[in-house]
């Protein structure tokens, strides 16, 4: 916890960068975190007591100046609002949070090296982030990596974990990969997953089971129908019970 005098010395978020302004290499640098992000909206849609960003500034006060960020391309903190104070975060003070770091970072490897193996996770560490999930579809050779990696931290240390998709008991989430579709387009994507392993099922897909559930239930009556007609009952005019 911050002392008050240590509070009033540090900026507020209305004076300081939202994020970094360094440009990403490609889509999926933005889109798979708002992926998760939009997956979370739907799982934990009556909890008020969570944040995910992307691409969004944190500040804190373990690296060298409370002005200078790291800015993960996306994160999860929880026991937060999901507004502060009703209105959406410009970016994320650690001070202004209760002192509350994510618990989890992710960042997505591109075909820039962001020393994602060395200094962010040095830096991830000394802030205290549990879990740092490195993504690395295309260039895991090249970094001499696997192309999902989870660390956990242990003893300020982190260590890779073992296993996908992997469950965070802390957080109640898995994460892991997985070959899908979103918006007509078929990609490897990165979802969250139950605590047996059971991946969580985004709006398209929800939207797609509705469907064909009703699809099925039409079907079924249809042959109903047909099997009463060839007994030659009326459908519409079937005796009710006890006639």
């Amino acid at each position: 916890m911050l002392s008050d005098h240590l509070k009033i010395a540090l900026p507020s978020t209305d004076e300081l960068p939202c994020s970094d302004d360094t440009p990403v290499d490609n889509e999926d640098q933005n889109f798979l975190p708002n992926v998760l992000l939009f997956l979370l909206s739907l799982i934990w849609a009556n909890r008020m007591d969570w944040y995910f960003g992307v691409d969004m500034a944190v500040y804190h006060t373990t690296g060298v100046s409370p002005k200078v960020p790291v800015v993960p391309d996306g994160f999860l903190s929880l026991g937060v609002e999901r507004k502060k104070k009703g209105k959406s975060r410009k970016s994320y003070a650690v001070w202004e949070e209760s002192g509350i770091v994510p618990i989890l970072a992710l960042e997505m490897v591109s075909y820039t090296p962001g020393d994602e193996y060395d200094e962010k996770m040095a830096i991830y560490a000394k802030l205290g982030v549990l879990y740092y999930v490195i993504y690395n579809r295309e260039y895991w050779r090249r970094d001499q990596h696997q192309p999902f990696e989870v660390y956990k931290l242990v003893d300020k240390n982190y260590q890779l974990q073992i296993g996908e998709p992997y469950w965070m008991p802390e957080v109640k989430l898995g994460i892991g990969r997985y070959q899908g579709v979103v918006s007509g387009i078929e990609q490897e994507l990165l979802s969250w997953y139950d605590e047996q392993g059971n991946r969580y099922l985004n709006a398209e897909e929800i939207a797609q089971q509705e469907r064909q559930r009703a699809e099925q239930e039409r079907q079924r009556a249809e042959k109903l129908e047909q099997y009463l007609r060839s007994l030659g009952l009326d459908p519409d005019n079937l005796p009710s019970a006890g006639q």
